[in-house]
């Protein structure tokens, strides 16, 4: 079940989600593979890159308050434990912030 919703929500990007796509995709940034819409456990992320455990999710603005925000956080919690780091960045700062938003997906590779 987790897999088959993981395929239909990678047909159905947002624009964020594909801006930064075309920035992680096809081992563009510094050679590293990313995989968008990843299954890890029970969660699908936006977008892994595996052999760094490092996630990096992109939030609209539901998720700053209220039981999504709650859920967001036992969700990093969670993820936290099996080893990955976590990124979070509104899904305007793609659109608006590409360079910064990269930056900080390198920084969190190499650091």
């Amino acid at each position: 079940m987790t897999t088959e919703k993981a395929r239909r929500l990678r047909r159905d990007l947002t624009d964020a989600e594909k801006t930064l796509w075309r920035i992680l995709g096809n081992r563009s940034l510094a050679s590293y593979k990313f995989r968008r819409r990843h299954v890890i456990g029970q969660y699908i992320v936006d977008f892994a890159c595996v052999e760094k455990k490092l996630v990096i999710e992109l939030d609209g603005g539901h998720h700053a308050v209220g039981a999504q925000s709650e859920y967001d956080q036992f969700r990093t919690a969670w993820l936290e434990a099996q080893g990955y780091r976590v990124l979070r960045f509104w899904n305007t700062q793609p659109l608006q912030e590409i360079d910064s938003v990269k930056e900080a997906i390198l920084e969190a590779l190499q650091g």
